[in-house]
């Protein structure tokens, strides 16, 4: 399993922000807790199909002295494209719950 970031080019705040993302939530969210981000900050399913964590350029810092992947945009985007395939297919192949069952 492998974590990346990608440039801190966005800026919010007064800081420069970056993206964290992971082959895996489960992975995600365990570096991200070696990194003493808050769950809270947790930026996936449901509210977008992109999970992620943003941080800012003193924890992208961080996170590659801890083994994180830099990436440029294009690197990034091919890693969201496959992370964001794996959570389609859960949405897809998840169990029908009975909003489902009464729509059919």
């Amino acid at each position: 399993m492998a974590v990346y970031v990608d440039e801190a080019i966005w800026h919010w705040h007064g800081r420069r922000w970056c993206h964290l993302l992971a082959d895996s939530e489960a992975e995600l969210h365990r570096f991200a807790f070696s990194l003493g981000v808050q769950r809270s900050s947790y930026q996936g399913p449901p509210r977008t199909e992109k999970p992620h964590y943003d941080l800012t350029a003193w924890e992208r810092r961080r996170a590659i002295s801890r083994g994180a992947i830099p990436c440029d945009r294009q690197q990034i985007i091919a890693v969201l494209r496959q992370v964001r395939g794996q959570v389609r297919g859960r949405v897809r192949g998840r169990a029908p719950v009975a909003a489902d069952m009464a729509a059919g």
